[in-house]
């Protein structure tokens, strides 16, 4: 039998607008709880309420799950963007320290990887601190030979003090002079060591860097004998770990990714958890390419870079 056009109407405004439970609305209307929900339903299926989410946040979520789609991630997290693009980190990382601080929460122990750049040093701002002795944070790459914020060295030593826990450096710069060089540090056995950690671990967040003037590894880690026209030439987008990529997602052919002291992004498929939070408009190329690589398993971006990575990368299907 139809149920009262007034009641449900009444039932529908009680519930949807001023908030009330079943329960209220039932002793209100002198109904019984199960006539109430059925009231509710019936309004939904016909049409008489429609929920609208007005909120800027929809497109995020949106995209989010679209991300999650094209890309067979674990998650995405989209947040929105600033309208000051220098803020775009600082957006960024406290949705990655939220994200970093429910992993390591749930599961305060293992090995947690760190990358570097001003993406993780604004993570770190907003991760929660905690005891997680039985944690051990390792950096993932060499670093600058000199104190910076957003040097790999920092931003490990920074998670670990946070979390009370160990911590591990990579204590190489992030290049060696040749290919030749690297391989006869890596050969060594405290390095044999520390890529082994590396390789155990459980969790990992990494930036990427583009090939323009804003890139921290074009301003300051770069060797002086290679330059970003060069790279561009070889077919790079940018770089995730100093590993300089294409628009594919594969190591280019240039002898530089043979210098980098970092773990090799072919690897990075080993690890459970490999978070990726980036963004601006400048890094869209390099994100995509990461994610057609399937380089990671977790973005955490913002809406204009996914918009954008999803309108100009369409992934691999196997």
């Amino acid at each position: 039998m139809a149920e009262d056009p007034q009641t449900q109407v009444r039932a529908a405004w009680l519930y949807y607008r001023e908030g009330l439970t079943q329960a209220e609305i039932a002793e209100r209307l002198k109904l019984t709880r199960l006539r109430v929900n059925r009231l509710l339903v019936e309004a939904r299926g016909s049409g008489l309420v429609n929920i609208t989410i007005n909120s800027a946040l929809e497109s995020c979520v949106r995209l989010e799950h679209a991300l999650v789609a094209a890309f067979g991630l674990k998650h995405a997290i989209v947040v929105p963007s600033p309208a000051d693009p220098g803020q775009i980190a600082a957006q960024i990382g406290k949705a990655a320290g939220e994200f970093v601080s429910g992993i390591v929460e749930e599961k305060p122990s293992g090995i947690f990887g760190v990358g570097w750049g001003g993406t993780l040093r604004e993570t770190v701002r907003h991760v929660r601190a905690g005891q997680h002795r039985a944690l051990a944070v390792t950096s993932m790459m060499g670093g600058l030979t000199y104190g910076i914020e957003i040097n790999t060295f920092e931003i490990a030593s920074r998670f670990a003090g946070l979390w009370e826990a160990e911590c591990h450096y990579l204590a190489a710069p992030i290049y060696a002079g040749t290919p030749q060089s690297r391989d006869t540090i890596l050969a060594q056995d405290v390095f044999e060591a520390a890529f082994a950690r590396i390789r155990a671990t459980d969790v990992a967040i990494l930036s990427a860097g583009d090939l323009s003037e804003r890139s921290l590894l074009m301003r300051y880690g770069l060797p002086g004998d290679v330059g970003a026209a060069e790279l561009v030439e070889a077919g790079a987008v940018g770089d995730v770990l100093g590993q300089f990529i294409d628009r594919d997602g594969h190591s280019i052919a240039h002898p530089i990714n043979r210098r980098a002291i970092a773990l090799p992004l072919a690897e990075l498929s080993q690890i459970p958890t490999v978070i990726l939070a980036s963004g601006g408009l400048n890094k869209a190329a390099v994100i995509a390419a990461s994610m057609r690589s399937r380089l990671a398993s977790v973005l955490i971006t913002d809406e204009d870079t996914a918009a954008a990575v999803l309108a100009s990368a369409a992934p691999d299907r196997p």
